[in-house]
């Protein structure tokens, strides 16, 4: 389905010379984060916060309050994931979509993008989940493939999840596989598993050898 059929414009822009008190009561009336503003024009301007509208004093007008505009909107074209990106760098639920000469053409809904992220194999495939770890100049994501498809699995997704003191980890879903082969050819490869898993011939070892030195000094 192509992303567009999830463009929603039932709510209008609200105009620049509308009250403030008409905006305060929009938003108490919706669940959404932001509402999009439009000048004299109809041309878009921006987004208003909620948290911000209603603490602008309501006897004003909106264009009172135009240096509290966000400006941020996807296009009509926009990938999927780029527009959930866009969903979490900006802290909202609603996302303006624009055509490529600024045309408003409506908005989408957070939990419209997350049903679709829902709906990719990542989630909707039988598979392993695992969290790998490596230095940020030392992983790349074609020896994770490689890791993973020398051992007969197929990666289903998989995503750069947490940055951090430069480490990188990286969530993967992985299809048809023995996933404690590929868990010792990661670890091979150098890289940390971040995620504990049942089978993991490698902890359970540890965890074994562990209980055994520790009977030992309580003798």
């Amino acid at each position: 389905m192509k992303l567009s059929e999830y463009i929603i414009n039932d709510i209008k822009p609200v105009d620049s010379n509308s009250k403030v008190a008409n905006l305060q009561s929009l938003f108490n009336q919706l669940t959404y984060s932001h509402i999009p503003i439009k000048d004299t024009h109809g041309v878009f301007m921006g987004v208003l916060f909620e948290t911000d509208v209603h603490c602008f004093e309501s006897n004003k007008l909106v264009s009172d309050y135009l240096y509290a505009l966000e400006n941020f909107f996807v296009r009509d074209t926009t990938l999927w994931l780029d527009v959930l990106e866009a969903f979490a760098q900006n802290s909202a639920n609603i996302m303006p979509v624009l055509d490529q000469n600024n045309n408003y053409l409506g908005y989408f809904e957070l939990k419209d993008i997350i049903s679709l992220f829902n709906e990719s194999p990542f989630f909707h495939s039988a598979g392993a989940v695992i969290v790998v770890e490596k230095g940020i100049n030392d992983y790349s994501f074609s020896e994770i493939s490689q890791i993973v498809e020398s051992n007969g699995g197929r990666v289903l997704g998989a995503f750069v999840s947490k940055i951090k003191n430069d480490l990188v980890q990286v969530t993967l879903k992985i299809g048809n596989s023995n996933i404690n082969e590929i868990i010792q050819t990661f670890r091979r490869y150098s890289y940390n598993i971040a995620s504990g898993h049942e089978g993991d011939t490698y902890f359970e070892n540890l965890k074994e050898r562990s209980d055994y030195l520790r009977k030992y000094l309580n003798m």
